[in-house]
């Protein structure tokens, strides 16, 4: 098996060394996470840009990137949700996903992750009510 990691997934692993790395600066973590959407094109772009408003208009999330990807995590540093454009591993549909420290835990299953292809307005109350409950 001499290529065990796609070469979409071994740059996720070099961005996720350069976060470890990076400064703690909030701005500049802010700034990272503009950059990661800035990067993407077309529908990807799209519906990052209106997660990415979602969370920092209605939420104390901090923007940041996870593995190259958007990020929002709490004021102590941990990611809560993330952005996975669909582009990043040539798969056919955008992912928002949640971390363990998301408060969605309910029953003995729970999902924590989400296909995006489309964002219209009722989509976007759900999220929302769904990050708030993440955060609560």
């Amino acid at each position: 098996m001499s290529n065990a990691f796609s070469k979409e997934e071994k740059a996720a692993i070099k961005a996720a060394a350069l976060e470890a790395k990076a400064s703690k600066d909030l701005a500049d973590l802010s700034a990272a996470c503009d950059a990661a959407i800035a990067g993407m094109t077309g529908l990807d772009k799209e519906l990052a840009t209106i997660i990415h408003g979602l969370v920092t208009k209605n939420t104390d999330l901090n923007p940041k990137t996870y593995y190259g990807m958007p990020a929002y995590a709490n004021a102590e540093g941990k990611v809560i949700l993330f952005f996975q454009n669909a582009s990043k591993f040539k798969v056919r549909y955008a992912t928002l996903g949640f971390q363990p420290d998301a408060n969605l835990d309910s029953g003995n299953f729970w999902p924590n992750g989400f296909a995006v292809t489309k964002l219209d307005a009722d989509d976007q109350k759900q999220i929302l009510a769904l990050i708030k409950k993440a955060i609560s």
